[in-house]
């Protein structure tokens, strides 16, 4: 008999087995899919890491979590630095200088700042929608052409329709930095993230394409606990309901071409086209190769038995979501962590964190 079930082979997944196996304890992963990762599983073609399941960038402040990855794989100095593309026009995200000099054609911040504020003034009283929401935050221009039609198509309905609580803070930069991210450490695992799941699961045993929750009975005997990285609803065979996800589209295309946009990712901030981002791979990690990978990424109604990318938060979901967290109160040796068993947007490293706390507080 194991000591540990893990359901799912994702950082979850595979952090908890590792520090596990390191104390000691027998492990058996079972994973759904045909490969281990969950999402941030890459293929390789070409010599390029392609990011199966969409962008993913590392990045950051936790000392600790940056400590832990780097024990198993070397991070390059990658920056995210994305640019928006709307109507032919690039602009530069985050929302910056750069940005607001494409804009409005100034130079400095008090220009900017200005010029935000007055356009802030379109929205009197408490927002209630995301639309007034953002025009609150950023005024009507950067809401218009960088986060309308974005939004729009990442959820599938009119701003006006979404509730303002989802943007609760935009970040407006008054300086000429394109880094995405604020956090300390940012990069890519040199070789891809499939590096970091094997040097996690070493010496694991992994078995792939055994979907637990239909196998249940073989295999709810064979660990004395279990931990459960699926989702939630799904464990309790939906017996309060279903939460609602959105799901993603990926099409990804070889092109006979050295550098196509010359930087990793694209938005495409009007409604009117289908995919919200374009992915050049190549760029993580700095390519030379002479030719090119890209994958359109296309916002996508979601249904059970398809990967469950987005929570949709909303007072519905987050109500339900509390109802099936009062069942797992009552299941007895099954530990649930992880987006999905959580039902919650993380962060790589928050991901990462959660693991760490979750396993040194059952190993004590």
């Amino acid at each position: 008999m194991y000591d540990y079930l893990m359901v799912g082979s994702g950082l979850f997944g595979a952090v908890f087995a590792h520090e596990a196996k390191k104390a000691g304890r027998s492990v058996l992963v079972l994973e759904r899919r045909d490969h281990v990762g969950g999402n941030v599983y890459c293929e390789e073609k070409d010599g390029i890491h392609i990011h199966k399941y969409g962008a993913h960038i590392f990045h950051t402040s936790y000392e600790d979590v940056w400590a832990y990855v780097n024990q198993f794989v070397a991070f390059n100095n990658f920056i995210n630095s994305p640019v928006a593309n709307y109507q032919g026009h690039l602009y530069n995200l985050p929302f910056n200088m750069n940005t607001f000099r494409e804009l409005w054609d100034i130079v400095t911040p008090a220009q900017a700042k200005a010029i935000i504020a007055e356009q802030r003034k379109a929205i009197k009283g408490e927002p209630q929608n995301l639309e007034e929401q953002a025009i609150s935050l950023v005024g009507t221009d950067i809401y218009t052409k960088l986060i309308k039609g974005y939004t729009e198509k990442q959820w599938g309905r009119s701003c006006t329709e979404l509730p303002a609580f989802i943007i609760k803070r935009l970040p407006v930069r008054y300086t000429f930095d394109n880094n995405y991210f604020n956090d300390r450490y940012q990069g890519i695992p040199v070789g891809g993230y499939n590096k970091l799941i094997e040097a996690l699961l070493d010496g694991i045993e992994v078995r792939t394409g055994v979907d637990y929750l239909k196998e249940r009975a073989v295999y709810q005997a064979v660990a004395r606990k279990v931990v459960y990285t699926g989702s939630i609803d799904e464990y309790f065979d939906y017996k309060l309901g279903q939460l609602e996800y959105r799901g993603l589209r990926f099409e990804t295309e070889r092109l006979e071409e050295e550098n196509h946009q010359g930087v990793a990712v694209v938005n495409y901030t009007e409604r009117e086209i289908p995919y919200t981002r374009i992915i050049e791979h190549k760029h993580f990690e700095f390519g030379t190769q002479p030719v090119t990978y890209i994958t359109r990424e296309y916002p996508a109604d979601w249904h059970p038995g398809e990967e469950a990318y987005y929570p949709v938060n909303n007072d519905r979901n987050q109500k339900l979501y509390q109802q099936y967290a009062t069942l797992v109160e009552q299941e007895k040796n099954v530990i649930f962590g992880g987006r999905l068993a959580e039902y919650k947007y993380y962060d790589m490293d928050d991901v990462i964190k959660s693991a760490l706390e979750r396993v040194q507080e059952e190993l004590r």
